[in-house]
C-alpha cells in the first residue's frame, strides 16, 4: 500500500513536489505521545525511507509536541498499572529521524516540550517560527529526559542540555538558534521553510542515503547511549512516586509543591 493510500488516527501525510510532510495531529492531546502515535509515526517513516528524499516533520500551529501522555499515564495509575509506555520504539524513531536515507526537516510552530524536543534534536534540520518555544520539563515530576539527551547533547553540547533540563524554563527560537537546537527562524516559518525547500528538493536520494550513511559512521553515539538511556527512562516512568506526581498534575493541576 502506498504512503498516501494508508489510513492514519494521530497523524497527516502528504506528498508535494517530491516531498512528504509527516504532520503529528492530536489536538485534544496537545500531540502528546502515545503508543498509536509512535507506531503511525514509525509506519511513515517506513515507507519514507523507501520513497521520500525530504521528511518533514511538523505540529499544529500552536504546539508542535507536548511530551508524554500524561492523561494515559494516570489512566494506567488508577488501574494500578506503573510501568507504562516501552521507551525503546520511541528512542527508535527518533534514530531514525535522525540517521535515516533522506533529509530530516523539523517545522516547529508553538510549544515543543519534553519528547517533542526529542522529535526536533532528531532531525538533521530544524526551522522555527520566531514565536515557538523549546523546554525539557521533566524534572518537575522527578522524571528526566533520559532519552530525548543523546540526541539533544549532539546538538547543543553537554552544558545548554544540562540547562535546559535544570531549569525545567522554555526558551525562545532565538535562544534555541544561538545554541544550536535551531538552525534557522522566522516569523513566517512557512516562507522559511519554503525557501530551504527549494534546495533540498535538487538533491538526489542516493546521495543524500550515502551522506546519511557516513554521517552515522562518524558518529555512533545514538546507538552507543541506548542501552543507558532506555534505562534510565523506565527507572523513573517506573517510580510509583513520579506517577503519582503525574497523576495528580492531571487531576487537580498542582505541581508537586502545591499543597492540595
Amino acid at each position: 500500500m502506498g504512503l498516501m493510500s494508508r489510513h492514519y488516527e494521530s497523524i497527516k501525510v502528504r506528498a508535494e513536489d517530491g516531498v512528504v510532510f509527516v504532520q503529528m495531529h492530536r489536538p485534544p492531546a496537545n500531540n502528546a505521545i502515545d503508543d498509536r502515535l509512535i507506531a503511525e509515526l514509525g509506519d511513515a517513516l517506513s515507507a519514507c525511507e523507501a520513497q521520500a528524499t525530504v521528511v518533514v516533520l511538523e505540529g499544529l500551529p500552536e504546539v508542535f509536541c507536548s511530551g508524554a501522555d500524561f492523561d494515559e499515564i494516570r489512566g494506567r495509575f488508577e488501574r494500578g498499572t506503573i510501568q507504562g509506555q516501552d521507551p525503546e520504539p520511541l528512542y527508535e524513531l527518533w534514530r531514525r529521524l535522525a540517521c535515516g536515507p533522506f533529509v530530516s526537516v523539523a517545522h516547529v510552530r508553538g510549544r515543543a516540550n519534553a519528547g517533542g524536543i526529542g522529535f526536533v534534536a532528531a532531525c538533521d534540520l530544524v526551522l522555527a517560527e520566531d514565536a515557538a518555544s523549546f523546554s525539557l520539563s521533566e524534572l518537575l515530576f522527578g522524571l528526566m529526559p533520559a532519552c530525548v539527551l543523546p540526541f539533544l547533547i549532539r546538538r547543543t553540547g553537554i552544558a545548554r542540555a544540562n540547562y535546559l533540563t535544570l531549569t525545567t524554563q522554555p526558551v525562545s527560537a532565538r535562544q534555541a538558534l544561538d545554541w544550536g537546537l535551531v538552525d534557522a527562524c522566522e516569523a513566517d516559518s512557512a516562507n522559511l521553510l519554503r525557501k530551504h525547500l527549494l534546495r533540498l528538493r535538487r538533491l538526489g536520494k542516493d546521495g543524500v542515503a550515502r551522506y546519511k550513511r557516513y554521517a552515522v559512521e562518524l558518529d555512533d553515539s545514538l546507538a552507543a547511549a541506548k542501552p543507558k538511556a532506555l534505562a534510565a527512562n523506565r527507572e523513573v516512568f517506573g517510580d510509583a512516586d513520579n506517577v503519582a506526581k503525574i497523576a495528580r498534575f492531571v487531576r487537580s493541576g498542582k505541581f508537586p509543591w502545591e499543597a492540595d
